[in-house]
């Protein structure tokens, strides 16, 4: 009988073999977000009204910090030192606790 190689207990891990070491299993890596290069896109094309927005339903505080180590590498301009303070302002909000619970 053929054993599944995928079972309910190995489910969130993936099956690694080499040669040397047979049946040996690894957590599968959870991909990093292609949001903050995307965002990064909109601002070297000088779309900062379209990245302004993108960042405002940033999805997580993460993703933001990503993007302003991003943007500090960029030449600063006056657009860019307005566009780091609305991620600043964006990084507080999704970082701070939640006060309430949605109903």
């Amino acid at each position: 009988m053929a054993v599944p190689l995928v079972s309910a207990r190995t489910a969130p891990f993936q099956r690694h073999t080499t040669p040397h070491h047979n049946h040996t299993l690894l957590p599968m890596a959870k991909p990093k977000s292609e949001w903050p290069a995307k965002v990064l896109a909109l601002i070297r094309a000088g779309n900062l009204p379209a990245a302004v927005a993108q960042i405002k339903v940033a999805p997580t505080a993460a993703d933001v910090l990503r993007l302003q180590a991003l943007v500090a590498q960029l030449p600063s301009t006056p657009a860019l030192v307005q566009l780091q303070k609305v991620l600043q302002e964006e990084h507080a909000l999704l970082a701070a606790p939640r006060l309430h619970r949605a109903p």
